[in-house]
């Protein structure tokens, strides 16, 4: 399974960005999708997933309401669409996706991108 982050960068707080994950290798629309972050000096942590079918989503409260998380299950991509972003954003985000089809939200991750670092300034 390979996962490949984009759409990262530099953005003035209050902006948007949209990221997104192409993933290849197994059948997309079978497996739960997230996005983490890791921020500088800080662990990585949970923003969002999404259920094999888009039908449910996850947000850590920190997100909630600025962020959205969805999928194209036609083009094996997930998105996160960031929006009114704060300095405290500023990590490098990634994909991940579990090694089987299980529950939502599953209770591991096991396959991850590389990673796209995206800058909020103030």
């Amino acid at each position: 399974v390979q996962l490949q982050a984009s759409g990262g960068g530099l953005v003035q707080a209050g902006g948007s960005l949209r990221l997104s994950c192409a993933a290849s290798g197994r059948i997309f629309s079978s497996y739960v999708m997230g996005w983490f972050r890791r921020a500088p000096g800080k662990e990585r942590e949970f923003v969002a997933s999404i259920s094999w079918g888009g039908g449910s989503t996850d947000y850590v409260d920190s997100v909630k309401g600025r962020f959205t998380i969805s999928r194209d299950n036609a083009k094996n991509t997930v998105y996160l669409q960031m929006n009114s972003l704060k300095p405290e954003d500023t990590a490098v985000y990634y994909c991940a996706t579990p090694k089987v089809s299980s529950r939502f939200p599953p209770p591991t991750y096991d396959y991850w991108g590389q990673g796209t670092e995206v800058t909020v300034s103030s």
